[in-house]
């Protein structure tokens, strides 16, 4: 067994633990399973290989990727590339955040729980919100969390949702709103926006929260104002999910009356890698402080005077109260939202505004572009760093030969939407140089 460096248990360290419980052989543990369901022989996968051809193989299959280090991206759709400070990973990678888990015992986790306030607060003034909560899974999560919180908060059942939120949220929302017996009613979209006709059609008194994004799926800037009133004629919430990133030249969701702002902070210091792990973000106004899904880190001062840090606002048995517990959410994601503390401090309040408003110059740079290339461009409405564009084909067999050109493209609409045949997500961030979004512009322009 030495042969394997990170497998430390030997035979002898086996039979040591087989007479520790009492049986002879590993195959004793198995005795109450009838022999006839057992699987008898080898099992139909390859031989195991030692450490170097593995590390050739695996290397091997992730070349097979296309990466957006060596390809221009302009796939967003909820998950994007941006600009990550280097200083990022070298903090993340440190022994004492890598390998931190949980925050219970305050006195030997100041650092964690520091970090994780600091979280708490930019989130708040990103969103305009009083408090938020030490993390989310991701984004959609939180989504699903602040309609289960409406519902509990409002003592009603149906939650209106815009069909320009994220197809994915979505999909997560109706999940969980299945184990609470709630109803999920979606709102039309017209020329890429929220139906606010609809929506007044659809509202009344069961009602427990209305909710949208910001900007929303399709890249276009809401009109929270407007929803807002619908949103608050009863006693139903008003929840917005928000790109943090764009906070930073839109005015924040909490200006317009937002209960709940919530959303993914990967724009800030987490990779695309594959689509995960992420951190969501869960920010409330403080009449809703004690109904905050997951955790909450608060600031105090010990017996000495000096400033300290603890889990607050709700009791550890919380996160064991099984069906009487007001949310199945026990934990975070303290490393990402590390990164994303990490991120933000190092860009600064001011390199935020100027991330955020490279994204609306070069989005707007490419659009004008692909217009000189006789692309149409179905994106009538402001829109922050994604519009949609149409083809004269279908999107999938579009983006294959812009992968032969070396460019990943956008989203395929058809994907989610039945009736956005040749329909294409184009997100353009901060990273894209004008040099590649004219390449893009051209080699679209030149398909037929």
């Amino acid at each position: 067994m030495e042969k394997f460096r990170y497998l430390p248990m030997t035979e002898k360290d086996q039979q040591d633990m087989l007479e520790q419980i009492g049986v002879d052989q590993l195959e004793d543990l198995f005795q109450d399973i009838p022999k006839d369901v057992r699987f008898q022989g080898d099992l139909n996968i390859e031989e195991a290989l030692d450490e170097t051809k593995l590390v050739k193989e695996m290397t091997r299959l992730a070349n097979k990727n296309r990466n957006v280090k060596d390809y221009p991206s302009f796939l967003g759709a909820g998950v994007y590339e941006h600009y990550i400070p280097s200083v990022v990973n070298h903090m993340l990678l440190r022994s004492e955040f890598f390998t931190a888990y949980t925050p219970y015992q305050p006195e030997i986790s100041q650092g964690e729980l520091q970090g994780i306030f600091e979280f708490q607060t930019m989130i708040c003034e990103l969103t305009g919100m009083d408090l938020a909560n030490s993390s989310m899974y991701d984004g959609p999560t939180a989504l699903a969390e602040a309609a289960m919180m409406s519902a509990g908060q409002t003592k009603k059942k149906t939650i209106l949702v815009s069909k320009t939120v994220h197809p994915e949220a979505r999909q997560v929302l109706k999940s969980s709103a299945k184990g609470q017996n709630l109803t999920v009613v979606e709102i039309d979209e017209k020329d890429g926006m929220t139906d606010l006709s609809h929506l007044e059609t659809e509202y009344n008194d069961d009602t427990a929260s209305v909710i949208v994004q910001y900007p929303n799926f399709f890249g276009h800037i809401e009109d929270l104002e407007a929803i807002e009133k619908i949103a608050h004629q009863g006693k139903s919430l008003f929840v917005v999910s928000s790109n943090p990133l764009s906070l930073g030249v839109l005015q924040p969701p909490g200006v317009y009356g937002a209960d709940v702002v919530v959303g993914d902070a990967q724009p800030f210091g987490i990779p695309t890698q594959l689509g995960g792990p992420h951190c969501g973000y869960f920010a409330v106004t403080k009449k809703l402080m004690r109904k905050v899904p997951g955790r909450l880190v608060g600031q105090t001062t010990d017996d000495h005077g000096q400033r300290g840090f603890v889990l607050t606002l709700q009791a550890r048995e919380q996160h064991i109260r099984r069906d009487k517990a007001t949310s199945n959410i026990c934990s975070n994601q303290a490393l990402n939202a590390l990164g994303a503390s990490i991120a933000m401090s190092s860009i600064g309040k001011q390199g935020l505004k100027e991330m955020a408003t490279q994204n609306v110059q070069k989005s707007h740079y490419a659009k004008k572009q692909l217009e000189q290339q006789g692309i149409e461009v179905v994106s009538k409405q402001p829109f922050f760093n994604e519009f949609v564009i149409r083809l004269p084909k279908s999107v999938k067999e579009v983006n294959k030969e812009l992968l032969e050109q070396g460019i990943i493209g956008g989203l395929d609409l058809a994907r989610f939407y039945d009736d956005k045949q040749h329909l294409m997500l184009v997100a353009v961030t901060e990273l894209r140089t004008k040099e590649e979004i004219d390449q893009f512009a051209l080699v679209l322009g030149g398909i037929k």
